[in-house]
């Protein structure tokens, strides 16, 4: 109960028909994420963070005295439902505003889609990072695949590691982060201990698997989606217990200890594109603690904060007064701004407002250090 009850506060209306118009006083912000497939955790937090914000804002009047209607559709992972969902949004609710959903091959959907492109509308924040046109119709919260990585590899080249293991599943989803890699490891002159294709065929992934836990590569990086990280971690781990494994900030850590268990975990780090959400270290950190202990019954996590992040950085980027038809709709302030001890926008040209990445450890008590 209290599950189903979390995926209707996460989406606000999610549970209620889709109304087609809003009143002249509400700005309608409208969103298609996975919220009961294969990245549901993910999308209920991020929605969550964001929902909390908005609650916040409505409290004190909304925006120049519009408040904020927040509509959350449930994609289910899928790329066809999301571009159906979009559809929705943008031609029933009429929304203004348009945050994203999970994964590349999500993104990729809707920004190809007609109806999105005759809206006019710039696609914001989608939990992806791969690297897009910068005259796409897209604009990140988040950072890069590449950057990433990148920083991935600055912390183990701390450590002294120059050769790595590559786990990888192919994907439309994970085709960039793939690519982006192989260009990381040339600059940084990373050997290749060894490859393990995830594939259906479990004698070719057990074989794989052996071979590169037999190499002893320094550390292991997997460019996969949570189910088939947790099919290799578990495979891996019983022959290399104590070799780090690196992943992305968007692997689903819960599906991640549930398949693989929680022995299976250790010894992995993940990078991390928001501070400790645990802690109140600096004005948003403990803003968005504050928040969602008043307005939302659920623990916080780094998507709880980085929705959180995305809304607020959001309303500093939106165009003064009501928008008109061929207005875009952000602005971002020469030299970036600040949005509670972090500064984003600071980029010129760049479609990614946030550089911040850090390392987390995933710790014996199925949590993350930072």
């Amino acid at each position: 109960m209290k599950r189903i009850l979390r995926k209707c506060l996460a989406g606000f209306v999610l549970c209620l028909p889709l109304l087609t118009h809003a009143a002249a006083d509400e700005i309608v912000v409208g969103q298609a994420i996975d919220l009961s497939g294969p990245n549901a955790d993910l999308g209920r937090d991020y929605a969550a963070g964001i929902k909390t914000y908005f609650d916040v804002l409505n409290t004190k009047g909304g925006i120049n005295g519009r408040r904020i209607q927040y509509l959350v559709r449930d994609d289910r992972g899928q790329a066809d439902q999301s571009v159906k969902a979009v559809a929705e949004l943008i031609g029933q609710a009429h929304v203004s505003y348009l945050f994203g959903g999970v994964g590349d091959e999500v993104t990729r959907a809707v920004l190809n889609s007609g109806d999105f492109k005759r809206s006019g509308l710039t696609l914001y924040a989608p939990l992806a990072g791969a690297d897009y046109q910068k005259d796409a119709k897209i604009l990140f919260w988040r950072p890069s695949y590449q950057q990433e990585i990148r920083h991935i590899f600055s912390h183990f080249d701390k450590l002294g590691i120059k050769d790595i293991g590559i786990v990888y599943q192919e994907s439309a989803g994970t085709a960039d982060a793939y690519q982006r890699l192989l260009e990381q490891m040339k600059e940084s002159g990373i050997k290749l201990s060894g490859t393990v294709h995830l594939t259906n065929d479990q004698k070719q992934l057990s074989r794989e698997t052996a071979a590169l836990a037999a190499a002893k590569p320094g550390f292991v990086i997997m460019v996969a989606d949570t189910v088939n990280a947790g099919v290799f971690l578990k495979e891996f781990r019983k022959l290399a217990p104590q070799t780090f494994v690196a992943g992305s900030s968007l692997t689903n850590l819960t599906t991640l200890r549930q398949l693989a268990g929680g022995k299976a975990v250790e010894w992995t780090v993940f990078s991390q594109v928001v501070p400790n959400p645990g802690l109140g270290s600096s004005p948003i950190q403990l803003e968005h603690l504050n928040m969602m202990r008043k307005y939302r019954d659920e623990p916080v996590s780094a998507l709880t904060l980085e929705g959180f992040a995305a809304a607020k950085s959001w309303v500093r980027l939106l165009q003064p007064g009501k928008r008109v038809a061929g207005q875009p709709e952000y602005a971002i302030p020469g030299g970036g701004f600040d949005i509670g001890g972090y500064m984003v926008g600071e980029t010129a040209n760049s479609n990614h407002l946030s550089n911040y990445v850090d390392i987390a450890l995933f710790n014996k008590a199925s949590g993350l250090t930072y």
